[in-house]
């Protein structure tokens, strides 16, 4: 696309495109020839562009003449009446155009980029690469949205001959599931470790139409489900979905050069180290204390690993995690947000280093789903690693299980890392007044399970879970509920109260399961509790922990303490 007539649309100078329309208050980019009418867009024809006029001023002002009276030749024709003119919207305040240059910095700092777009026309679509992964999710939709990034070490790109493995097609060397929750209050940014062993289920690749099967693999390393036997971003997708039990939404994918284009399009990133380091391997050397950084620096900073900590992969993420909630503020400040042209470096950087799904794949797409997560605060925003162990070859590492699933739960139930949330505090509130008071003895609880879950033999499976495990001897298979339910459910008299407490203390249950009669029951009756689609299991629990594991790796977006040891 020639942009003025000479030079490629590469070659624009953002200062000489940017123009102020003070009828919406914002900034817009004009890709006219020099010396068009700044009002003609670019697809308009020639002949249908007005020709440039200037207004003459105003003769004097003279009676209106009476009705069916001829004017003179030559003079104007004045409306009877008074004026009327249309009045000017007012111009937005200084803080609503920031909100529209950078309301998407928060699904990591790509999305801030593609907010970015939302100021340039079609042509940038041009820079955006897509991938088919056989799903075609609209760019936005209710509730929650996982968002999955992927950093490959591939070493497309001038100046990156030096990093990565020779040859290699590139691996999920970063890989983040950014969670935003359903009311958009706050997001979770989970980290997976590229060296942990895990299963890569069977996946479908499509290029240019035809379909390709590729078989999965068990107990391998989790950045080989990108680029080894000819895996593609679905087959990343499809392993995260079954580590993690969250359905993925979108993807975005970015090489080396992301990182070095984009700290640099927004004036360098803020970094600190708590020591001096000297890594001739990714070759970082920077002195302690803070620095400001980008380019090849930003890119040496997130590829080190052997100058800190135990020099882990577990400590690259940390200094990922420091680097990306560094770049989020950064390009939230005001310095970023009022400046064209660093929105347009920053735009054009973006896109570029963007390889994403074909739902999101053009700049409106992006805009929708920028603006869409633009209201999550970064106060809100938490990068957490997924809790590991050391395997026992020294070399990779395995789930922790343990703590791993607490904290899944936690994201697919959407409750906040941060506990900022009122209704959080609330809920919690609520559901110990209700649970609050003596337990009865479980040889005492008499409880009839009737399975709603849709899962085969869910009722019997619980009944003798809390036989044999639960001392809960009193229980009873009802059979099939009348319908299947979304949520689990237990009904009890108010005499059944500790009873119900003692049985949602078991299960996990939270109080909105609890639903409470108006009359006491017989002393021989049976408490019914329904399984619903929120059952996962015979004693796991229904509701996620309100609190985190304790000792996961957790960085807070908004934390400017965060130093690399």
């Amino acid at each position: 696309m020639d942009a003025q007539g000479h030079g490629q649309a590469d070659d624009f100078d953002p200062a000489d495109q940017w123009v102020f329309d003070p009828n919406t208050g914002s900034y817009e980019l004009r890709l006219n020839p020099a010396g068009d009418s700044a009002d003609i867009t670019p697809q308009e024809p020639a002949s249908s562009r007005p020709r440039s006029r200037r207004r003459a001023p105003d003769p004097e002002p003279e009676p209106t003449p009476p009705r069916g009276r001829r004017r003179t030749a030559g003079k104007p024709e004045k409306p009877a009446g008074p004026t009327s003119r249309r009045k000017p919207k007012p111009k937005k305040s200084k803080a609503k155009k920031a909100l529209y240059w950078g309301s998407g910095t928060l699904a990591f700092l790509l999305v801030g980029g593609s907010v970015a777009a939302y100021l340039v026309y079609q042509h940038l679509n041009n820079n955006i690469k897509k991938i088919d992964v056989g799903e075609n999710n609209a760019a936005v939709s209710d509730g929650p949205m996982n968002i999955l990034v992927i950093g490959t070490d591939k070493r497309d790109g001038k100046g990156n001959e030096g990093y990565g493995d020779a040859g290699s097609v590139g691996h999920a060397d970063t890989t983040i599931l950014f969670h935003v929750s359903a009311d958009r209050t706050n997001a979770t940014a989970l980290s997976i470790p590229r060296d942990m062993i895990t299963d890569i289920p069977d996946c479908t690749t499509r290029e240019d139409g035809a379909k390709k099967f590729i078989r999965g693999e068990e107990g391998v390393r989790f950045n080989t489900s990108l680029g080894q036997e000819g895996r593609d971003p679905s087959c990343t997708w499809a392993t995260v979905e079954k580590l993690t039990g969250l359905n993925i939404n979108h993807f975005m994918m970015v090489d080396f050069n992301a990182v070095k284009t984009l700290s640099s399009a927004v004036g360098g990133v803020e970094v600190c180290l708590a020591k001096d380091i000297d890594d001739p391997k990714s070759h970082l050397k920077l002195s302690k204390g803070r620095h400001t950084i980008e380019g090849e620096d930003a890119l040496a900073f997130v590829r080190t690993r052997h100058s800190v900590g135990f020099e882990s992969d577990l400590d690259r993420i940390k200094l990922q995690q420091q680097f990306l909630s560094s770049m989020m503020r950064k390009m939230k400040s005001s310095g970023t947000l009022t400046s064209p042209s660093k929105m347009w470096d920053l735009a054009n950087s973006a896109t570029k280093a963007l390889t994403v799904d074909t739902g999101i794949g053009t700049v409106n797409k992006l805009k929708d789903l920028a603006l869409n997560l633009s209201k999550v605060d970064l106060k809100n925003v938490t990068f957490v690693t997924v809790p590991v162990v050391d395997n026992t070859d020294g070399a990779t590492v395995k789930l922790d299980e343990a703590k791993a699933e607490p904290l899944f739960a936690m994201v697919r139930q959407d409750v906040s890392l941060t506990e900022v949330k009122k209704k959080e505090k609330a809920a919690k509130a609520k559901q110990a007044a209700k649970l609050k008071g003596p337990k009865a003895d479980p040889a005492n609880v008499r409880v009839k399970v009737l399975n709603g879950s849709g899962r085969m033999g869910a009722a019997q499976e619980t009944v003798d879970w809390m036989q044999n495990s639960e001392g809960m001897l009193r229980s009873s298979n009802g059979g099939n509920a009348s319908a299947d339910l979304k949520k689990t459910t237990l009904e009890y008299a108010p005499n059944q109260a500790d009873q119900a407490r003692r049985l949602a203390d078991s299960m996990g249950l939270p109080a909105t399961a609890l639903k409470e009669g108006t009359e006491d029951a017989a002393p021989m009756a049976e408490m019914t509790l329904t399984l619903g689609a929120d059952f996962k299991g015979a004693g796991t629990p229904i509701v996620a922990p309100s609190k985190a594991p304790k000792d996961i790796q957790r960085v807070e977006a908004d934390d400017k303490s965060v130093c690399a040891k």
